[in-house]
């Protein structure tokens, strides 16, 4: 188990990273998914989701604040369930929700693609650049992603502002009439999209040891994060609905659309700048997750030794990352082989997560104090998780297949020892 680094990354920096990896890619798509499924009422959705959100969020940050340690929420799974359900955990994450991030460039690619044209020239070669550029800030560790993350966050917080602003002269109060155009129904229907925006907290975990003072740090980053992270998707939603009314669910690029109305002639430009922000940004916090999982792994004896240099705090994992750019370059491969549909990409990831969450919940509960504010945070989220899983279905077949690998790599390195 590493400690913290005495030298670290800060409140700043942590708030940064947390809120990017959590306000994300949903902005670019979930306002217009959300407004087809229930219109103006949208607003209320993503009032419960971010209200759901608390108590995944409250877990993984009390679980990180107490240990500390690049492994995340295989740690956690391993101190509290042992070696075979952390080797699950890992692999869920380091070759599962990995499969997100050729979606997060192919998206970049085609917001590109679709203010700029090009085709799917443009967009494929968006992708690869949306793909290296944070493999290339993650190769000087948190020391370089870091201040890196800080900029990108921050001009994040800038142009949802922007839009936001820009929206209000154009608002129109009528468009929020009928408030509940597909009834509740349509109400749950949103809710289930916007369920995209809670992921993300985990995330951060597996940089936990490279922050200064994680018990203090942690906590109130995580609570920095929720409040920007609210304040950003309810601002989106309702400027969406306000300014397109019945059309908001219409485009593929929703964020488009809008400027496009307030802001003509600069809006494709603007669109740009917060595709690339945010896409940048995700995978600049997700690739020092990656890594410093799969240091962790070879650490612990789950992956090759080999990859074990940089699990340590301060350590920069490079040929960790390495093994992630090739997953990723693999991954991206097989989606332009499938016309890169994006659907079973995010199906993948979202399954894969999910189950991840229920390892670290059920773990949370056997290492928090019984009936603490952790503790009840980790109850409530697990009985959430379980619905999660009902509605993932056969999207879980992938993560199954990763676990089944997990099961039998340690079949086999205890039938190495029993024979050695």
């Amino acid at each position: 188990m590493t400690t913290a680094a005495p030298r670290g990354l800060g409140l700043a920096q942590a708030s940064a990273l947390y809120i990017a990896a959590v306000l994300g890619t949903g902005i670019l798509a979930l306002p217009g998914l959300a407004a087809a499924a229930a219109g103006p009422a949208s607003i209320l959705a993503v009032v419960a989701v971010l209200v759901l959100s608390v108590p995944l969020a409250g877990s993984f940050a009390v679980l990180a604040s107490r240990f500390p340690d690049s492994g995340g929420v295989a740690t956690y799974v391993r101190l509290a369930l042992g070696d075979t359900a952390a080797r699950i955990a890992g692999y869920l994450f380091y070759f599962g929700v990995i499969i997100g991030a050729p979606a997060i460039g192919i998206v970049a690619g085609r917001y590109f693609s679709a203010m700029l044209g090009g085709g799917q020239t443009t967009a494929i070669v968006v992708a690869l650049v949306v793909l290296a550029l944070p493999f290339l800030f993650n190769l000087g560790g948190l020391r370089v992603s870091g201040p890196v993350q800080l900029v990108l966050t921050a001009l994040l917080v800038v142009v949802v502002l922007l839009v936001v602003g820009l929206a209000i002269p154009a608002a129109e109060p009528g468009n929020f009439e009928p408030f509940l155009p597909q009834g509740w129904a349509g109400v749950g229907v949103a809710v289930s999209l916007m369920m995209w925006a809670v992921s993300g907290w985990e995330a951060v975990t597996h940089l936990a040891g490279e922050f200064r003072n994680p018990r203090r740090t942690i906590p109130l980053a995580t609570a920095i994060a929720i409040v920007f992270v609210g304040a950003g998707y309810l601002a989106l939603q309702a400027a969406t609905i306000a300014v397109l009314g019945a059309e908001a669910g219409e485009s593929e690029v929703p964020l488009l659309a809008l400027v496009g109305r307030t802001a003509p002639g600069v809006g494709p430009l603007i669109v740009a700048g917060i595709a690339l922000i945010v896409c940048l940004g995700v995978l600049n916090t997700y690739g020092g997750a990656f890594a410093k999982l799969g240091a962790s792994l070879g650490r612990d004896g789950d992956l090759p030794r080999a990859l074990a240099v940089g699990a340590e705090s301060g350590g920069v994992p490079r040929r960790s990352l390495l093994v992630v750019a090739i997953v990723q370059a693999v991954y991206l491969g097989v989606a332009a082989l499938n016309g890169f549909q994006l659907e079973p990409l995010i199906l993948i990831h979202t399954a894969c997560m999910v189950a991840i969450y229920a390892l670290g919940m059920i773990a949370a509960l056997r290492l928090l104090e019984r009936f603490s504010l952790g503790w009840w945070f980790s109850a409530i989220s697990l009985v959430l998780i379980a619905g999660m899983l009902i509605l993932a279905g056969p999207s879980l077949i992938v993560a199954a297949g990763l676990a089944l690998v997990a099961v039998t790599v340690g079949l086999i390195k205890r039938r190495k020892r029993n024979h050695g």
